[in-house]
Parts: structure tokens; sequence; C-alpha cells
């Protein structure tokens, strides 16, 4: 019996009735990849390779063909990983909770620390003072003027300071702090080099500064509401030490991507595929939210593999002018790693690589009126999206919020950092509306939690919009004359080199 007929009966929700048969078939391998069998499809687990294995399988089905290694469906992308199980935490012998009033990676943080704890604002350089021998309490504001986390880091090593603590601003409604952290893990492609950090950095949940302060005479609440309004805070030192035990571990793992191609129709195009990405991988197991420590990734990512599939499923082995080369990579939410291999180790040639388009930060939850497009302007696939958008009525931007970096957080980042023209989508909102304040609740209850499961409300409309306009986006840019290419000032645009 396949994977695909195992799982069947365990999916917990099907779209409505009312919905579509293709997007009902889309969100039928949705649910087969958020399923609780899936284990939320972390890298290095069975239920990561459950899921590849599905995937490879219904590709297969419709007349994809295998592009990965040896002649197989999957590319072995290796990667060690340093973890912090648990940790031992105090301030002037006051418990705080790991990963729910504090976080911090493996490399960087030392194992132990024990130092006394000084508070300096925003910790600009001209106001620091004496801060050696310190773990020093920075509030992290994100406004234009304050000092970035570089400024923070190089004004306390200059000052001989012993760590820092970032106090997570809720101020930063664009996208506020989440808590808890699902875990403390670090990974890495196998071998690769490790950089220590340079001075040991630790993030603090701003409902826990009143822990921190107990004793001290001072407001934490009061410095919290000013620092998130960016007003003038005080520079002072605690008397009480701040104390930490860190254990951690290590261990090496891998994951697949699975990549397979569909064949062009017209031999003169053979060398100019057309790459489809989105990640299988999730956050797998973490720190429980309500009871609940399975963290699914029902629209991050398997929602948009699932749409990969269903492209495939409604081409059923016809081809486009140009190749499709299906690349469903793995390691994403650990820093792009499946990518970041595969374009190290491709297994069809990169120069064949023509463009690329990557369904990722898709959040089908209200009315698609608005599609911001990365590096919208630097290549003629903005072009492309922005023809498509428009027959829809669809109107689309750039990126309105560059200060979250969305840009370089997901797939097609490497592949446009390679010289790939590359585009990504982001459901826009216009400020102030009913879909900017369903956006904002997301990121902060289902983001990277999870409540990202099946179980979540879907904009149904929405979802199939978009659905048809990938379809439509991808039959373009695969059956046009011309590839896809990069604009005069497009690399330079985005901040590469030219």
């Amino acid at each position: 019996m396949s994977l695909a007929a195992l799982i069947a009966p365990l999916i917990l929700q099907s779209a409505p009735a009312t919905v579509d048969p293709d997007t009902r078939a889309w969100w039928a391998m949705t649910a087969a990849l958020s399923n609780d069998v899936m284990e939320g499809r972390d890298v290095g687990s069975a239920g990561h390779e459950r899921a590849a294995t599905l995937v490879a399988e219904r590709l297969a089905k419709v007349g994809v063909q295998p592009a990965g290694e040896a002649g197989g469906w999957f590319q072995r992308v290796p990667m060690e990983e340093m973890a912090i199980p648990r940790a031992t935490l105090h301030v002037g012998g006051r418990p705080l909770r790991f990963l729910h009033d504090l976080y911090a990676l493996p490399g960087q943080v030392p194992q132990a620390i024990d130092y006394p704890l000084a508070y300096r604002g925003y910790c600009a350089a001209d106001a620091l003072g004496d801060v050696r021998g310190k773990i020093v309490l920075c509030h992290g504001s994100r406004r234009t003027g304050m000092p970035s986390p570089a400024d923070r880091v190089a004004a306390l090593r200059k000052g001989g300071a012993e760590g820092l603590i970032t106090i997570a601003d809720p101020g930063f409604a664009i996208e506020p702090p989440r808590w808890p952290y699902a875990y403390a893990r670090s990974v890495r492609i196998r071998g690769s080099l490790v950089v220590p950090a340079s001075l040991p950095q630790m993030t603090l949940r701003a409902g826990a500064l009143t822990t921190v302060l107990a004793g001290s005479g001072h407001d934490a609440a009061a410095l919290i509401a000013a620092g998130s309004e960016g007003r003038p805070l005080p520079a002072f030192d605690l008397t009480t030490r701040f104390t930490a035990r860190f254990p951690m571990t290590h261990r090496s793992l891998g994951a697949s991507n699975v990549l397979g191609i569909l064949p062009g129709t017209d031999p003169a195009l053979a060398t100019q595929a057309i790459v489809l990405t989105a990640h299988l991988d999730g956050y797998g197991r973490g720190t429980p939210v309500d009871g609940d420590g399975l963290y699914d990734g029902t629209l991050d990512d398997a929602a948009y593999v699932a749409l990969l599939v269903r492209l495939a499923e409604r081409r059923d082995g016809k081809g486009f002018r140009r190749p499709i080369l299906f690349a469903i990579v793995t390691g994403e939410e650990k820093g792009l790693l499946g990518t970041r291999w595969f374009l190290d180790h491709p297994t069809i040639p990169r120069a064949r690589m023509a463009a690329n388009i990557n369904l990722d930060q898709l959040r089908p939850i209200f009315p698609l009126k608005l599609l911001t497009v990365h590096a919208l302007d630097a290549t003629t696939l903005g072009d492309d999206a922005r023809a498509v958008a428009q027959a829809m009525g669809v109107a689309v931007q750039a990126d309105p919020e560059p200060e979250r970096n969305l840009l370089r957080r997901s797939d097609h980042w490497p592949l446009l950092q390679a010289g790939v023209p590359a585009t990504s989508f982001v459901f826009g909102y216009r400020p102030g509306s009913a879909s900017e304040a369903i956006y904002r609740r997301w990121y902060v209850t289902g983001y990277h939690t999870p409540k990202d499961d099946l179980r979540q409300a879907i904009d149904w409309k929405a979802a199939a919009d978009f659905n048809r306009f990938f379809y439509t986006l991808v039959d373009r840019v695969a059956s046009q004359d011309a590839p896809p290419a990069w604009k005069v000032g497009g690399k330079a645009s985005l901040g590469l080199t030219p």
C-alpha cells in the first residue's frame, strides 16, 4: 500500500463542499502533508522523510521525471545540529523560564554565565558608561534612528561588556515578538565553518523584565512602554547577578530535497528550466502552546508544496514550452539550507536555470485584492506577475515593510544571489483594513506556532484566487518566447553585485 493510501483516512479536515474541486484537491494534499503523522516535518525526522516520499509518489504518478541524485527523486542534504535542550536561569536567585522568558541559541552563549547586570536603555554607544564585566540589558527598538542590533553589539564589545540581553520590543507591531520559542537549535550544513558570536547574546520577553528588575526600585512596565514608543530611557546598574547554565548537545542529521522535472515541449528552450520552489520542512515538535506541542506548518509551507504537486497533477504529464524543475527543498526554516546545498551541488547545470518562482510566506486568510511581489521591479518576472494579477483584478506592490527583511528570508533569495531571476509573494493589505488586522493577528498566534494547523480559518476564495494566479503565471513564464531577464539596475536594487 502506498504512503498516500495509508495517510488518507487520517486527514482531519477537508475543504467545505462548496469549494471548487481544484481547491479541494489542493487542500487534501495540504492536509496529508500537515497531518500529525508527518510530525511537523522537521529536518532529521522520520515524518519529514515520509512527507518527501509522499511528494515523490504524487509527482511520479503524473509524469514528472526524477531529477535528484543518481537518477532518483531525492538529494540528501547533510546537516549538523547544536541544541540547548534545557537551561537553568536566575536573576538574583529568581528563576526565569527558558524559551518562555529568555531565549538563546547555541553558539551565541557559553555554557555558563555569572555576571552582574546593567540596564542601558537603547544601548547607544554614547550612553553606555561603564559596562565592563557586566551583562547589559538593551531595549531592542527597531525604530529608525535607534541603534541597530549590530550597533548595540559593537558598542558593548568596545565597552568591555560580558554579554547582551535584548528586550524584545512589543512596540514593533509590524512583526511582534512571539513567545514561547519552539526550541533552541542551530542547524547548519555539515562541516561548514562555525563563526562564534563576538559577544554572548540572549533575548528577553518584555513581560519578564518585571522579574529581572524586582527590588531595584525601577518600574519595568513603564520602561517597556517608554521604549516601545521611542521615548528616552535611563541607564542604571543592578545589584543582582544573572546566572545561567546552558548544556549543549550535538548531532549529525540529514534531510531530503525532492527534485523532479517536467520536460518542455520546445527543443529550442530545453536549456531554460523554470525552477519552482517551496519548502517541505517545518518546525516539528517544540514547546507546547495550549497543550499542543506539534508545529504542523499547514500554511508554512505544506499548502504550497501541495500547490506544486497540484500544478503537476493538472498538467498530467503535458509539458510547457520550457522545462519545469520542481524543487521541494528542505531546511528553509534552519537557514535556507536545502536551496543553498542544491545550488552548490546542482543536479542540473545552474546555467540551465532560467528563473525561479518561489511559494512561501502566503497566508490565504483574507481576500486577495493586493499582492506583494518580491523583487517586483528587479526582473521581468515582476512584469509577468503584474500582468497576471491585474487581469484578475488584483493590484500588486513592492514590499511595503522592508524592515522585516522578508526578501532574504525564503528560498528565492539564494537563487537571486546566484544570478537567477526569481520572485515570491505575500498577500497584501491596505493599512488599517480588516485584512491587516487578520494578518497581524496571525503573525502573533499562528506563525511558527502549533496554531498553524488544519483547524485554522481559511478564506477559500482567496486560496483559490492565488492558486489560479500561480497556475497562470507559470504558464505565461514557461511558454512565452523570451525567458525572464534582469532589468537594468535590478541586481543593485536588491543589494546584489551587478
